[in-house]
C-alpha cells in the first residue's frame, strides 16, 4: 500500500478554530503556521476584515491524524491568542451544540426544529423543551425529550427565569432558541447569556407592533413576507441580526394565507440560524454579525 493511499485510510480528528482580534499584519499566518507545527491540517478557512471597527474575524475548520484533547489544542494555542488580543475558541467539530428550545402557544418553530433535530439536519442536542404553558408536552414527549412547564405571571418571573437559569447549568446547555416564545427575558437573564439566545420574530417589527401583525399587514397590502432572526439583547427585538428570510405575496392572499407563508418563512430563517451557530458560524460584531455560512 502506498503512503498516500495508507494517509487516506487514516480517521481525521475535526475541529473548529473560531476567532475575533484587533485587524493587522500577520495574523492567517501566526494561525496557519501555528496548525502546521501542531501536525494539523487546514479542511477550510472564512476571514474577513471589517474596516468600520477595525476588528478581524476568523473561522478554521481543521483535522489532525493523529488524537488530540480540545484541551491541548487550547493550552498550545493560548500564546497566539494573546499575542494577537484574540477572542478565541476551539471546539470539536462533530460535537453535538447542547440546546433549550422555549415556546408559548405558536408550535411551527417548534415542531420544525424538533424534526430537523431527529433527522440530522441540525447539528444540534436538545436537552429539554420549556414552555409557560402545557400545549405541547404530548409532542415534545414524542421525541422522548424532557419537557418542563415553568409557568409566567408578573409577580412569579424572577422566580420562573431563576428556574430556567437552573435548567440552563444543570443540563450543560450552550444556546437557547426562542421558537415563538411570547415572554419578555429580563435585562439580567440576557446579560448573563449574552450571545447564547436566539429568537424569531416576523419582519414586521416596528411597523406592524402588537396582535395580529400580518392582519395589519394585510390591510396595509405588503408585498413582501418577512422573518427575522436574531441575538436577544435587553433592548426588545433589536439584538444583532443573523438571518432574515423573505416570501413575495400578492393582492389576493388572505389574512390567513399570509399567517401560513410568514410561519414557513420563520421556520426558515430561525433553523438556518440555529444551524451556524451551532456550527460556529457567526462571531458578533458590536451590533451586528459576522456570518461565515
Amino acid at each position: 500500500m502506498t503512503e498516500l493511499s495508507t494517509r487516506a485510510t487514516v480517521p481525521a480528528h475535526q475541529y473548529v478554530l473560531t476567532l475575533s482580534c484587533p485587524d493587522k499584519q500577520g495574523i492567517v499566518h501566526a494561525v496557519s503556521s501555528y496548525l502546521f507545527m501542531t501536525g494539523c491540517n487546514i479542511e477550510d478557512s472564512q476571514q474577513f476584515g471589517d474596516h468600520d471597527t477595525g476588528l478581524f474575524f476568523m473561522r478554521v475548520h481543521f483535522s489532525a491524524e493523529a488524537p488530540v484533547t480540545v484541551d491541548k489544542l487550547r493550552a498550545s494555542f493560548a500564546a497566539v491568542g494573546d499575542s494577537f488580543q484574540m477572542d478565541w475558541q476551539i471546539n470539536r467539530a462533530d460535537e453535538k451544540m447542547r440546546v433549550v428550545l422555549m415556546v408559548s402557544r405558536f408550535g411551527h418553530c417548534l415542531n420544525d426544529l424538533l424534526f430537523r433535530a431527529r433527522t440530522g439536519a441540525l447539528p444540534v442536542e436538545i436537552a429539554a423543551v420549556v414552555s409557560n404553558h402545557s400545549d405541547f408536552a404530548e409532542l415534545v414527549g414524542s421525541y422522548n425529550i424532557p419537557f418542563h412547564h415553568i409557568p409566567v405571571t408578573k409577580d412569579t418571573k424572577p422566580e420562573a427565569e431563576a428556574r430556567l437559569l437552573e435548567l440552563v447549568h444543570e443540563l450543560d446547555v450552550e444556546l437557547m432558541v426562542l421558537a415563538r416564545y411570547m415572554q419578555v427575558l429580563s435585562d439580567d437573564l440576557c446579560k448573563q447569556l449574552s450571545g447564547r439566545i436566539i429568537n424569531i420574530h416576523h419582519s414586521f417589527l416596528p411597523s406592524f407592533k402588537g396582535a395580529k401583525p400580518y392582519h395589519q399587514a394585510h390591510a396595509r397590502g405588503v408585498k413582501l413576507i418577512g422573518a427575522t432572526a436574531h441575538y436577544v439583547t435587553a433592548d426588545l427585538d433589536e439584538g444583532p441580526i443573523i438571518e432574515q428570510e423573505v416570501e413575495r405575496v400578492g393582492h389576493g392572499v388572505t389574512p390567513d394565507q399570509l399567517v401560513a407563508i410568514g410561519r414557513d418563512v420563520e421556520c426558515q430563517a430561525l433553523a438556518r440560524a440555529v444551524k451556524w451557530h451551532a456550527e460556529r458560524r457567526i462571531l458578533l460584531n458590536g451590533r451586528r454579525t459576522v456570518v461565515f455560512a
